[in-house]
C-alpha cells in the first residue's frame, strides 16, 4: 500500500479539527442558587419605562427603590425590595458572580463576537461586544454549556442577537461581567448576565434568561423577558429552556466526527504495518 495514502486519514483528521475547534465538551453550569427564581435582581434601583414585561421574581437589595411598575408587569415571580429574600437572593449572586470569574479560560475571544459560531466553552475577552448575529452551537449535547467572561463592558448594538442551534439552552449561557453591561435597542439577547456594576436593556431588547447586577442598577424600557422556564430548573435548564428564533439540530456533534476520522486513521495505520514490506526482489522459480 502507498505510504502516502496511509497518512491520508490522519492528516484529514488533523484538518478537520482545525477547522472545527473541540473547546470543552464538560464545562459545567454556574450555580445561581436562590437568584435561580429572579429574571431581575440590583443592588441598589430597578427603573423601568414603559410596558416590561417580567416573567418571573424582580429584586434589589440592599437598596429597596423599584420604580414603574406599573406600567411595567411582574407575572409568575413577586416584587422582593430589601427583605430577606432579595438578601438572600442577592448574598448568591455574589456567589455566583466569583464562581463564574474563577472559570479557566479555554478561548480568548476579539471584542466582537459578532459572525462567529462558538462551541460549549469559557469565552474570556476585555470589554466584548455584539453586533449581527453570535451562534452558539451545542453540538447535540443538551448539557452544553457557554461562559463567557468580560474584564470590562458588555454592550450589544442594536438589532443584534444570540442565536442558538443543535440543542443549545439560554439557561446554559452566561455572561460575567467585571464592569456594566448594556443590550441595545431591539436586540435579542440570550443568557444570564451577571454584572459586577449595572445593567441597561435599552428599548425593546428582549432577554431569554436573567439580569443580575450585584452592586448596581437595572434599567429598563419597554422589555420582554422570556426566561421562566429557567428559574424553574434549578438555573441550569436541564434538557429545555425558553425557544429561541433560529434553533434547530441538523448536524452531527464535532467531536464524534473527530472520533471516527481518528479510529479510521489508526486501523488503517494498524493493519498496513503488519503487512510484509516488498522488496521488489522475486525469488526464482525452481
Amino acid at each position: 500500500m502507498n505510504r502516502t495514502a496511509l497518512f491520508a486519514p490522519i492528516a484529514f483528521l488533523a484538518a478537520f479539527t482545525m477547522a472545527n475547534p473541540v473547546v470543552d465538551a464538560a464545562v459545567s453550569p454556574v450555580g445561581l442558587g436562590t437568584a435561580t427564581s429572579y429574571a431581575v435582581l440590583a443592588g441598589t434601583t430597578v427603573t423601568n419605562t414603559g410596558p416590561s414585561t417580567v416573567d418571573a421574581s424582580l429584586g434589589v437589595s440592599p437598596g429597596s427603590a423599584v420604580v414603574g411598575f406599573p406600567p411595567g408587569l411582574v407575572s409568575g415571580g413577586a416584587i422582593h425590595a430589601a427583605d430577606a429574600q432579595a438578601g438572600k437572593a442577592k448574598s448568591d449572586l455574589v456567589t455566583a458572580y466569583n464562581a463564574a470569574a474563577g472559570r479557566a479560560t479555554t478561548v480568548t475571544v476579539s471584542a466582537d463576537l459578532g459572525g462567529q459560531t462558538l462551541v460549549s466553552g469559557v469565552y474570556t475577552g476585555g470589554a466584548l461586544s455584539l453586533t449581527g448575529t453570535v451562534v452558539l452551537d451545542a453540538q447535540g449535547d443538551p448539557n452544553a454549556v457557554f461562559v463567557f467572561q468580560a474584564a470590562s463592558t458588555l454592550i450589544t448594538a442594536s438589532a443584534s442577537r444570540v442565536s442558538l442551534i443543535n440543542g443549545a439552552s439560554a439557561c446554559r449561557v452566561f455572561w460575567q461581567v467585571v464592569s456594566s453591561a448594556t443590550l441595545g435597542t431591539g436586540s435579542s439577547f440570550v443568557g444570564t448576565v451577571l454584572a459586577l456594576t449595572s445593567i441597561t436593556a435599552a428599548t425593546g431588547a428582549s432577554i431569554a434568561g436573567r439580569l443580575l447586577a450585584r452592586n448596581g442598577a437595572v434599567t429598563l424600557d419597554s422589555n420582554t423577558f422570556t426566561g421562566a422556564a429557567c428559574t424553574r430548573s434549578g438555573g441550569n435548564g436541564g434538557n429545555t429552556g425558553p425557544t429561541i428564533p433560529g434553533t434547530g439540530s441538523s448536524s452531527s456533534p464535532t467531536a464524534t466526527m473527530a472520533i471516527i476520522f481518528l479510529a479510521v486513521g489508526l486501523t488503517t495505520l494498524v493493519v498496513v504495518s503488519r503487512r510484509p514490506v516488498r522488496t521488489g526482489r522475486t525469488s526464482a522459480r525452481r
